[in-house]
């Protein structure tokens, strides 16, 4: 007889129990759904970790259950009595929330029919052989990164047969384990080490932070582990087979993985994969996505030197006296920032004539404003023209219209870009185009030009966002298995989650005057406004531009805290057709950064109150 508990649901206990979904005498398989249990946030299926036959039901509806909970018994049939550890509860969305989606996308189809009828699930097309048919899977991903992964789940979950070839120890790419999510936990560590210093002009003083270095990669790779050990969990609940190691095209519909010294954690294992030392494999497939990502960018002629470091070296933390960082863009930006607050000299270097290229000068502004105070050193219009490593250090030469003399730094940090993988899989093999910079062109429904073969993410072109990778990735496995389905999307933001933050999207003033594109905007400072003075922040500003004669959003940026999370509404905005009006007359909360979006729809219309605008520019002011 074996007992089913109730598994690690996170960090809830005494959570209801809103559905007995087997009774005694049912025949269960491993994850079949046993009971249904609802928490603040989701409801959850919690599967059967045992299979058998259902001897006793130890729960009903109505009871509140804890990690560790008995559910049932089953008396195992055969080799079936043997049973892996509990499985991790299936979430689904909670019927509030189905209920909100569901209307949401009604007011919208009504609103806005034009739009909605491309998005729409149209009958798939038959394949053009059964699901399996000769191949080994109907899907193979390469690559599990945010646009593999979703790719790979959203195929599994239409049907599909799915293979993730993923060359890491951890599912993720490079996003989860080495990009946006550790960066975004040491740049949250940074952030309360200056909120706390900050909070001193009030006469709140906590003294001079100390630094475990130890301490906070720790906390910040428990972070990491507990998001990919997730998808590992999704992999196995979807029944996608995760192969690891180096996949390269043998053919149209062949692959060849090559195993890594890589070991993974037997928590994520998925039936089938192949452990390092097995050998390589080969694989063939029916539809296959590309998901290889990208690199960073490793400047010609470097010394060999671990004090020469990419942003993967730099998550590590171990702090150095003097740091130079070769490259104003996000990356940099953002890691200057987290060693700015530990500690750290920082001195920065930009090729260009500002930092963050792209990004309108008056979002900038603030940012260095800031850093220019904290920093040692920053260099615009300059460039690096030799790094020596000596026992001292490792000696930097500058040239151009900022260039000092010759420095020594403890550390330097190269983040001038990322690079395509696209000319690493072997996809000549395939038939399938990469162009000389690593790039594969591809249609709206992100096929190549082998139409059974499609590609996502970083590997098709900038912007190489993780958000946009998962958007392609889901479309792609739509469009793999019959639906018709189109890259539609207006804008995709972009964030830099440096100290102030700084968030863009749509149409930027600095396009729109390159391109002669009409536009008037409304513009708000941050100095005006209620919450931003509450958080001791009022350096920030919200601005939107909109098109002259409809009056309609076409772009917009922030810069302030948490502006990556306001974002959004414009994006929406734009989306949606939104216009000056429907921003304006949206009742927003108040005292909130998120008023500032209202504000400056009001300052285009004429209607703002909360700040005095001479009538002749109060509106259509550019």
């Amino acid at each position: 007889m074996t007992k089913v508990i109730v598994p690690d649901i996170g960090d809830f206990k005494d959570v209801e129990v809103i559905d007995v979904l087997v009774k005694p005498g049912d025949k269960v398989e491993l994850e079949t759904p046993l009971v249904t249990l609802e928490t603040e946030k989701a409801t959850m299926d919690v599967p059967s970790s045992a299979a058998g036959v259902v001897k006793a039901v130890s729960l009903k509806k109505g009871d509140r259950v804890s990690k560790g909970s008995l559910i049932l018994e089953v008396e195992a049939a055969g080799a079936a009595a043997s049973s892996p550890a509990p499985a991790a509860p299936k979430e689904t969305a909670a019927p509030k929330e189905t209920k909100a989606a569901a209307a949401a996308t009604a007011v919208k189809a009504e609103a806005s029919a034009a739009d909605t009828m491309v998005r729409e699930k149209l009958t798939p097309a038959p394949s053009a052989e059964p699901s399996g048919g000769p191949y080994d899977f109907d899907m193979v991903v390469l690559g599990a990164g945010p646009g593999g992964y979703t790719a790979a789940f959203r195929a599994a979950d239409l049907g599909m047969k799915v293979a993730l070839v993923e060359r890491w120890p951890q599912l993720g790419g490079v996003c989860l384990n080495v990009g946006c999510i550790p960066s975004k936990a040491l740049l949250h560590a940074a952030k309360v080490i200056e909120e706390a210093h900050e909070m001193e002009v009030a006469g709140v003083t906590f003294g001079k932070p100390q630094i475990d270095t130890a301490k906070l990669r720790g906390w910040k790779e428990k972070v990491v582990s507990k998001l990919t050990g997730g998808l590992g969990i999704l992999a196995k609940q979807r029944k996608v087979e995760v192969i690891r190691g180096i996949g390269k095209f043998v053919s149209p519909h062949e692959m060849q993985i090559a195993n890594t010294d890589m070991t993974p954690q037997s928590t994520v294992l998925s039936k089938g994969e192949n452990a390092p030392g097995e050998g390589a494999r080969k694989i063939s497939f029916k539809h296959c996505i590309i998901a290889a990502g990208s690199e960073s960018v490793r400047l010609p002629g470097l010394p060999d030197d671990p004090r020469i470091i990419d942003s993967t070296g730099a998550l590590e933390i171990d702090l150095p006296k003097r740091m130079l960082v070769i490259g104003g863009g996000i990356i940099g930006l953002e890691m200057a920032c987290v060693y700015d607050a530990l500690g750290v000299k920082v001195s920065v270097v930009e090729l260009t004539d500002g930092l963050i290229p792209g990004c309108d000068r008056d979002l900038v502004r603030p940012l260095e404003k800031r850093i220019a105070k904290r920093y040692e050193k920053i260099m615009v219009k300059t460039k690096v023209t030799k790094l020596e490593a000596l026992k001292e250090g490792i000696r930097v030469t500058f040239e151009g219209e900022q260039a000092i003399e010759p420095q020594i730094y403890d550390k330097v940090l190269v983040a001038v870009g990322r690079s395509p993988n696209g000319k690493k899989i072997g996809a000549e093999a395939a038939g399938v185009v990469v162009n000389e910079r690593g790039f594969i062109p591809v249609d709206k429904q992100m096929r190549t030009n082998v139409s059974h073969i499609f590609a996502i993410g970083d590997v098709v072109g900038q912007p190489m966002l993780a958000h946009k990778a998962s958007h392609e990735g889901k479309l792609a496995a739509e469009v793999a298995h019959g639906e018709k389905r189109y890259f539609d999307a207006r804008v995709i933001p972009s964030v830099a989650y440096t100290d102030p933050e700084i968030a863009w999207v749509g149409v930027t003033e600095t396009e729109a005057k390159a391109k002669g594109i009409a536009f008037e905007k409304g513009s708000f400072p941050w100095s005006a406004n209620a919450r931003s003075l509450t958080l001791g922040r009022d350096d920030g500003m919200t601005k939107v531009l909109f098109d002259p004669t409809t009056h309609r959003v076409i772009g917009g940026g922030i810069v302030g805290p948490n502006a990556g999370d306001l974002i959004s509404e414009i994006a929406l905005a734009i989306e949606m057709n939104s216009d000056a009006g429907d921003l304006g007359m949206t009742i927003h909360p108040h005292p909130t950064l998120s008023e500032t979006v209202m504000f400056s729809a009001e300052a285009f219309e004429g209607t703002l109150t909360d700040l005095y605008v001479p009538k002749k520019t109060a509106a259509r002011a550019k």
